[in-house]
């Protein structure tokens, strides 16, 4: 993809094509598993907080993490080596920005049926399973906060999950959207997909580290310090310039 935007050349060679395929979606579906994993931590910090060390010990997280990579690399490996077992015919141009699964799967000239099965199923799975998960996390957590006392209390709770609350938007809206439009066969242009879904792999994934990053209070206060320091370099420059002009 970074010869493709520096070199301007287009062409990828199948095998390639097929690298990339796989490394994009392997990273893609471990984003909405990764989504659940963080509300899953939240909902027990905010429900469980006397029991949040011994729920969330760093062997269970450890084989939840490793569970969630193993079965997105198998997924993706069995969707990607299902692509080389197709003949392809005609045009070979991908209407993508990438190496997409749905688009080379469209040039193929054989029966397709099984793999636009799966791709379908897959879809599902990754949008509606996480996207439930974390809805019943938070109809969880509300209801912990709706019975803590102090408002300041409720505060701090739901202060936590802003976060992530954000980044979810940020990955889901485009992809539903896209799911939604494609599902009820709705005619759009096929420019603003490409759009929504570039949006939905690569701002949630430069958004995250800033976010997280921002909520450390070191971090607060290191960049706090930088702004200042730099505001308060010269203090009498712009006042001595308004003066003399």
């Amino acid at each position: 993809m970074i010869k493709t935007y520096i070199v301007l050349d287009n062409f990828v060679p199948f095998k390639l094509c097929l690298v990339q395929m796989y490394t994009y979606y392997t990273f893609l579906s471990l984003e909405p598993f990764s989504l659940c994993i963080l509300s899953y931590d939240r909902f027990v910090a905010i429900c469980f907080p006397l029991r949040q060390d011994s729920i969330n010990t760093n062997t269970r997280m450890t084989y939840i993490i490793s569970a969630v990579w193993l079965f997105c690399f198998v997924i993706a490996l069995y969707a990607v080596t299902s692509i080389p077992t197709l003949s392809f015919c005609g045009s070979l141009e991908v209407h993508s920005y990438f190496c997409d699964y749905a688009p080379v799967l469209v040039l193929a000239c054989g029966d397709t049926t099984t793999q636009w099965n799966f791709v379908t199923a897959l879809t599902i799975l990754f949008i509606t399973v996480p996207l439930i998960f974390i809805f019943l996390t938070y109809m969880g957590i509300l209801t912990a906060v709706f019975r803590m006392k102090s408002n300041q209390s409720r505060f701090k709770a739901l202060a936590t999950c802003t976060e992530h609350l954000i980044l979810v938007a940020l990955f889901f809206i485009p992809i539903v959207i896209i799911f939604c439009f494609t599902f009820f066969g709705i005619i759009w242009n096929p420019r603003v997909g490409l759009v929504s879904l570039s949006l939905s792999s690569l701002i949630t994934p430069c958004v995250n580290p800033i976010l997280y990053s921002l909520k450390t209070k070191e971090i607060r206060s290191r960049i706090h310090s930088l702004l200042t320091q730099r505001l308060s370099v010269h203090p009498l420059k712009t006042s001595n310039n308004s003066c003399t002009t």
